[in-house]
């Protein structure tokens, strides 16, 4: 299995809407439309085994000095293989070389998080901008059991 981070296109896109169908049906990843993964496309981080996508995520930048990891998606055949911790290590590598110096994520898998070196922080503590552009969105507002963790960069 030869796996290949690379940077997400405009013509990606709907590769990517099919890929996390499952996930937003599920409540675990927010529904985007197209059109607001094309306007942060420059976010998105792709894992492609002989040019298909099997997983993403995004590094969305919110202030100077923070970024939240976010719509980290792996195919279902392929879990299990390190593919999510690479994405997250690129994404990680992305906000060094940005000179970010935290990052962020909300989660329901905080052990997969936990062993990447991120620590669980109160939402109370999250960009007040987050909640109100992205959660709000989400069908499980405002009950959540996502979790916020953090990783100091």
């Amino acid at each position: 299995m030869k796996i290949e981070l690379i940077k997400a296109r405009l013509s990606d896109i709907d590769d990517m809407q099919k890929l996390v169908v499952k996930e937003i049906e599920a409540g675990v990843i927010l529904a985007r439309s197209s059109d607001e993964v094309a306007t942060n496309i420059r976010s998105y981080i792709l894992a492609k085994e002989d040019d298909k996508i099997v997983g993403f995520c995004a590094l969305h930048i919110h202030t100077q000095s923070l970024a939240e990891i976010r719509s980290l998606v792996v195919t279902e055949n392929k879990r299990g293989m390190g593919i999510g911790q690479s994405l997250i290590a690129k994404a990680i590598e992305e906000a060094k070389a940005l000179g970010l110096q935290k990052v962020l994520s909300l989660t329901y898998k905080q052990l997969f998080f936990e062993k990447l070196g991120f620590v669980e922080i109160p939402k109370e503590s999250l960009p007040e901008h987050k909640i109100w552009a992205d959660c709000i969105k989400c069908k499980h507002f405002p009950v959540c059991n996502e979790v916020s963790l953090i990783k100091t960069l």
